[in-house]
């Protein structure tokens, strides 16, 4: 095989069962089975740029010298001497050189994918987790302990609004502030220093679509000694966080990273000691609670990653498209890629160069039974989406936010959010041509002001 673009002396797997003893490590007894290819040399605006870096990670071929990644299935590891369990079990020894205890702990094929969403993220490191809500319950209690508080944004997915205002409260004695996260004095002032352990808020705000100043709060949370803690589910490829200064950044991979609608996952990006603090064997939530990826979704994972950037630019350039027509028609649109939108001038200034302005769009409908009429109208009658939850989809998902996904808030928290009871999510798809689409998302807006139903804007 051509040695071309291999760097033989990175990643390699033994012909025999390593030992943890050093002097019984003679590379002339392995065998490139884990080959690399050899870090490119980038421009700094390419440093900067997610797909850039993807490219640039850590390529993991196949045990046989696959293109793709083998699978590590194994629930358990193997050790060729007794003293090396013994080292690893007090940290000696550890996935660094290629030792592994239990797939709960560190798993191979899950760990290649958590290097993926670091090298996106621009963070240190990164692990993956069953799903999004875990890796956020996670990140929350390695980093406050019982008497702490959280300053939160108060437009927050209603599963996170409900772990802050309920959960924790009740179960860890850890209290959450909630607050205005463009308010930046409010913010400020909600920080009580020496017990304040966390800033917790969206890149781009679920269902509002608000945009948060990243660099900002990260400045006035860390001139306070708090940790910033971002959710960029919304804005991965658009938006990130960690270049701009966020500690951490989280995700429900489930939405536009997976793009299926088929898998629930989750990821934690921030620092080595983070990663590794949440897999201590005595303190470590990841490792305790046990919110453990399976490899097989990893590997699915992993090879949807690639093709990230071209399916985001795609929903975003359709949602732009969508949203200024629908504007020109005179509906209340709500999409940071507008002009008028209050937060187009701050992402337009904190966005990735061409990627657009999230997939997201929201149409307010004022009223629940005018929302629940235009859902039916395009799903049932032009066929341009489906009625359902989550986001990132090919195919158009829309929901009823204040009814569904921020159903956990009450009357007060929805109208403090900006949540009307006739808001409707659209997470726009892109499925069969952009005008075939918008001929279809056209129909029912005319069924609409044909009918009154809606009061144009």
């Amino acid at each position: 095989m051509a040695e071309t673009g291999i760097n033989r002396n990175s990643v390699v797997t033994p012909t025999r069962k390593r030992s943890g003893s050093d002097e019984n490590w003679d590379r002339d007894d392995l065998v490139v089975a884990k080959k690399q290819m050899k870090p490119l040399t980038l421009w700094p605006d390419q440093i900067q740029d997610p797909a850039s870096a993807l490219a640039n990670a850590r390529h993991e071929f196949g045990e046989h010298g696959g293109v793709n990644m083998s699978i590590e299935a194994s629930a358990t590891f193997t050790v060729m001497e007794p003293e090396t369990m013994r080292r690893m079990f007090s940290g000696e020894l550890g996935p660094d050189r290629d030792f592994f205890i239990y797939s709960r702990h560190f798993n191979p094929t899950v760990l290649n994918l958590s290097r993926q969403m670091a090298a996106l993220e621009g963070t240190e490191a990164a692990y993956c987790t069953a799903s999004g809500m875990s890796a956020i319950s996670s990140v929350l209690l390695q980093l406050c302990s019982s008497g702490g508080h959280v300053v939160a944004s108060r437009t927050l997915y209603g599963g996170t609004y409900a772990l802050l205002s309920h959960f924790m409260p009740r179960a860890c004695n850890i209290t959450t502030s909630f607050v205005d996260i463009r308010d930046h004095l409010a913010v400020k002032e909600a920080i009580v220093e020496g017990r304040t352990k966390v800033l917790y808020f969206e890149s781009i705000s679920n269902p509002a679509l608000k945009v948060a100043n990243v660099p900002e709060l990260c400045r006035i949370a860390h001139d306070k000694g708090v940790t910033v803690v971002v959710d960029n589910t919304f804005a991965p490829m658009v938006m990130s966080p960690g270049r701009l200064g966020a500690d951490v950044v989280v995700h429900s991979i489930s939405k536009f990273i997976s793009g299926g609608a088929d898998i629930i996952a989750g990821a934690v990006c921030g620092p080595a000691s983070l990663v590794n603090s949440m897999m201590d064997l005595h303190q470590g939530a990841l490792m305790l609670l046990g919110p453990t990826m399976n490899p097989k979704v990893a590997f699915e994972l992993s090879e949807r990653l690639p093709h990230l950037g071209l399916r985001i630019k795609e929903h975003c350039h359709r949602a732009l498209t969508y949203a200024t027509r629908m504007k020109k028609l005179g509906f209340k649109v709500i999409y940071p890629g507008l002009d008028d939108h209050p937060d187009h001038s701050t992402l337009k200034s904190l966005a990735n160069k061409d990627y657009g302005f999230g997939g997201i769009l929201c149409v307010d409908m004022e009223t629940e039974e005018r929302a629940n009429r235009f859902m039916n109208l395009l799903q049932n009658y032009t066929q341009f989406g489906f009625m359902a939850v989550s986001l990132g989809y090919h195919e158009t998902l829309m929901s009823i936010s204040g009814s569904s996904t921020s159903s956990e808030m009450n009357a007060q928290e929805k109208a403090l959010a900006g949540i009307s009871p006739g808001l409707v999510r659209m997470s726009i798809g892109y499925s069969g041509t952009l005008e075939q689409k918008w001929s279809q998302l056209e129909k029912a807006l005319s069924r609409m002001q044909d009918t009154n139903l809606f009061q144009k804007h």
